[in-house]
């Protein structure tokens, strides 16, 4: 597996000045897509909705809503 391509604009673009808290949203070569954003499962858990869960080596994952919405023009249709 490996990265095909980032979603989006690079986080520097976006004001990012350092390598932390710069969160990025990828496209891998198997067609899933990986995204770095803030860990934030156990403050989320109980605000799922009922037909919701975190699985076994699953986590929640906060992005900003600029960075969704900028890869939003990359992400496939299909």
């Amino acid at each position: 597996m490996k990265v095909n391509r980032r979603l989006g604009k690079a986080p520097q673009a976006r004001g990012c000045l350092t390598d932390s808290n710069c969160p990025d949203v990828f496209e891998l070569s198997d067609g899933r897509f990986a995204v770095i954003g803030l860990e934030m499962t156990e403050e989320l858990r109980g605000l799922l909705p009922s037909d919701a869960g975190v699985g076994p080596g699953e986590r929640l994952v906060v992005l900003p809503r600029e960075v969704l919405i900028d890869a939003r023009q990359d992400i496939p249709r299909s």
